[in-house]
């Protein structure tokens, strides 16, 4: 049937490409700078200049540049040039995408203001404040109303697979973030989030696995699907394997967030289930890797002389190395010798780096020219880019394999009889791994090097032509011929009851009482068997399905949301009801003072997360080095959870009473006076700074929202309580002739890890807040195990 009626001419809006493109380099250059400081930082704690300037400050300052601005803005750059092609329209609003650009320029701005300042929310990938938060979500919707917009005025009756990605990005990245930064704001510049303890955990890696799954993975397949063949001029290898890359990666990824959490005291099914979909992901994403090698054949002698396909091949190849890895480490056994360790680091540097940064480069080449009118300033200085990033990831990934498997191993490692540790001293490990952390420096700085030599080829390339923005004829579709499928025909199809039907029954084997699951499991297996017997009998029925389906943008967007919907209602709706005190077995986390609180968001606010853990594995050498293992009840009233995922430092689940105060006086006013060999900061400034006496009544208020059980106090009460307690803090310090304020950060500080570790059972629980006769109780200034009425407050 012949769609078109009348043919016209369209310029495309390259200008929006070309902004998103030099922002990506300028952002990225920035972000890996930090990023080597930092690392240098690990090596040389003398370099922790100022408290803006410290690791905890800056790494979260690292990685959002990383991820959100220079990957982000890349990724708009291709999401916006490849759309219009393939959609054969130019953007639906020259505003919105304006909007869009300055928007999210001004959000990565304002991290780069906050996070130094120490404002955080304090949960990996998600530190943002919640005023940014909401920026972030606005413009998001900014550019999802721009693209499907422009979906709908399409002159190209089919969606490509490189659009499939993209509509994957746009919704599930919506749903993630939203879901994970629902927060109640204390201030301008606080808030806590709704989740706490292990529902915080799983929410928090369910949005942080994700993010790399569909920010940093499926948009820059959507590019390599576009890019790659253009840059080989040869089609893509196999459509039938896109279609199958796509459907299996979407819903399978969603499901693999628990990885993160193995071996801790999050339930077990939940461990399981996050590692059985982890493994899954091997197939779907070894096929996407092969798609895209594949698509070379017959263009081989390219890889020899073509930068850009040095880049794409490069960066696909490390696609495929990074999701062989993932889906390992995810298996319990290896996942307890890597978590907390640099091997993890170096996983995630070879996708960001690896994957991302070599993709955007080869991106860049290919379209800096064709952008301006022109040819590539000099195509021996992409080449040398090329090796030195090549070279400097590889450096930088195998010293951080070298370094965690040694770190892991050392860590773990006890006597014959498994009786005592062998490197009972934390510090031994750090000693060991130091020349690791030196060749980090190096792989680090010469991929920057390689950066720094894009921009100057790139702006070379640019002042040698002229912005020029393409123009096409092409041919104008009827309206009414795409865009609609109705729902009957949607959703009342084979291919969708009998795979809704399959899942219902495979979520009854993971769900159901032992008897049933093995029928359910009996069930979904028979149901997948009449799917493939109906599908050989009339394959063409469902082809054609399919492909009316890819004529309707709608329908399929639906579907594509529901694919990746599911598996995280069905991991984080369980936890609702497990994350309560009433349903602890053993132990219940004792509610923290307003001094305890106010330190524990000093301690967020300074970046400690980041290096020390607050989570004991049920694993001996874990046990043996740090005490019992962490209970799920025992983080119920963290908003947000401090489980971490890297020890730079030792876990410190178990830290309160473990030291006196004035040891931790002096630790953070010189970390080497206490630990020596550490290479942790010092914070003299916490000496002097007063705490934000305030902001308590309002904490304490939200606190009591999210259903932490405090007594009812007034304003004056809370702060008088948190004084009180200060004092007590600096009279036990003067008995060893160390002088503090009582209001000063310091002595926040010193309370909340004097904390940590404290519970109660449910029984003593249950008694203090309900036995009659019995007043509501609150933790004393004093020693935090005591206990003392509200009122005499």
């Amino acid at each position: 049937m012949n769609l078109a009626t009348q043919k016209q001419t369209i310029e495309f809006d390259d200008k929006i490409v070309r902004q998103f493109m030099w922002a990506s380099i300028g952002w990225g250059i920035i972000g890996m700078l930090v990023g080597v400081f930092i690392a240098a930082q690990l090596n040389f704690h003398q370099l922790n200049l100022a408290p803006w300037l410290s690791f905890g400050r800056l790494r979260p300052l690292h990685t959002n540049a990383v991820i959100f601005a220079f990957v982000g803005n890349m990724m708009f750059s291709g999401i916006y040039y490849s759309t219009q092609r393939l959609c054969k329209a130019r953007m639906a609003s020259d505003l919105l995408s304006k909007i869009h650009f300055w928007g999210w320029q001004a959000i990565i701005a304002s991290a780069a203001v906050t996070l130094p300042l120490g404002f955080t929310r304090g949960q990996e990938y998600a530190e943002l404040i919640w005023p940014i938060n909401i920026a972030v979500a606005l413009i998001w919707v900014v550019f999802a109303v721009n693209f499907f917009w422009t979906l709908a005025r399409r002159n190209e009756p089919s969606l490509y697979v490189a659009l499939w990605f993209y509509i994957a990005t746009i919704i599930t990245v919506a749903m993630l973030y939203i879901v994970n930064h629902l927060s109640i704001p204390t201030s301008w510049t606080h808030s806590y989030t709704i989740f706490a303890g292990v529902q915080n955990g799983l929410v928090q890696w369910w949005y942080g696995h994700n993010a790399v799954a569909f920010f940093l993975t499926t948009p820059i397949l959507g590019i390599m699907y576009y890019f790659l063949p253009k840059a080989v001029e040869r089609p893509v290898y196999s459509y039938r394997l896109s279609i199958v890359h796509f459907w299996s990666l979407v819903f399978i990824y969603i499901w693999a967030g628990p990885h993160h959490l193995l071996n801790t005291s999050l339930p077990k099914w939940l461990q399981m289930l996050g590692m059985f979909f982890s493994l899954m992901l091997w197939a779907p994403s070894w096929g996407g890797m092969l798609n895209g090698l594949l698509t070379l054949r017959g263009a081989w002698d390219k890889l020899r002389t073509d930068p850009v396909v040095k880049f794409f091949i490069a960066g696909v190849t490390f696609y495929g190395m990074s999701t062989f890895e993932g889906p390992l480490l995810s298996i319990r056994a290896v996942n307890a010798l890597s978590h907390y360790s640099d091997w993890t680091i170096g996983h995630v540097h070879s996708g960001a780096l690896g994957w991302n940064g070599l993709m955007a480069a080869g991106m860049f080449y290919w379209l800096t020219p064709r952008l301006y009118g022109t040819k590539l300033h000099s195509t021996s200085m992409a080449n040398f880019h090329f090796w030195i990033s090549l070279v400097g990831i590889l450096l930088y990934v195998a010293a951080m394999w070298v370094s965690g498997i040694m770190q892991g191993l050392m860590l773990n490692s006890t006597n014959a009889a498994g009786t005592a540790l062998t490197y009972p001293n934390f510090i031994e490990t750090l000693t060991a791994i130091r020349p690791m952390m030196a060749f980090r420096i190096i792989g680090g700085s010469l991929y920057l090097v390689g950066m720094g030599l894009m921009l100057w080829n790139l702006w070379c390339t640019a002042r040698r032509g002229k912005a020029v923005n393409e123009t096409r004829e092409v041919a104008v579709i009827q309206r009414g011929s795409v865009d609609n499928m109705g729902l009957k025909t949607t959703f009342l199809s084979d291919p969708v009851t009998y795979l809704f039907a399959g899942l219902f029954l495979l979520m009854g084997w993971i769900f159901l009482p032992k008897g049933a699951d093995i029928t359910a499991l009996i069930c979904s297996l028979a149901f997948a068997a009449i799917a493939v017997k109906k599908f050989a009998e009339n394959h063409q029925r469902w082809s054609n399905w399919y492909d009316r389906l890819l004529e309707n943008w709608l329908p399929f967007t639906v579907l594509t949301f529901i694919a990746v919907a599911l598996g995280g209602l069905i991991q984080i709706v369980p936890t609702v009801m497990v994350n309560r005190a009433k349903n602890m077995e053993d132990r219940i986390q004792q509610v923290y003072t307003p001094l305890e609180l106010t330190g524990r968001d000093i301690y967020v606010s300074e970046g400690c997360y980041n290096c020390h853990s607050q989570m004991i594995r049920t694993m001996l050498p874990d046990v043996l080095r740090y005490g019992d293992y962490s209970r799920m009840g025992e983080s119920i009233y963290d908003h947000p959870f401090q489980w971490g995922s890297k020890r730079t430092g030792p876990d410190l689940a178990r830290e309160g009473g473990k030291y006196p105060h004035s040891w931790h006086y002096n630790h953070m006013m010189e970390p080497r006076s206490t630990s020596v060999g550490s290479n942790m900061p010092a914070y003299p400034h916490l000496f002097t700074e007063k705490f934000d006496q305030k902001s308590l009544p309002s904490k304490i208020a939200t606190m009591v929202k999210l259903g932490v059980p405090y007594p009812i106090m007034t304003d004056v009460e809370i702060k008088e309580n948190a004084i009180k307690q200060g004092i007590e803090i600096v009279e036990n310090l003067k008995n060893d002739k160390l002088v503090a304020s009582p209001d000063t950060k310091i002595v926040a500080l010193i309370a909340y890890l004097q904390k940590l570790g404290k519970y109660d059972t449910p029984e003593a629980e249950e008694k203090m807040r309900g036995a009659p006769g019995v007043p509501q109780l609150i933790p004393g200034p004093g020693n935090p195990d005591k206990q003392r009425p509200a009122e005499s407050e």
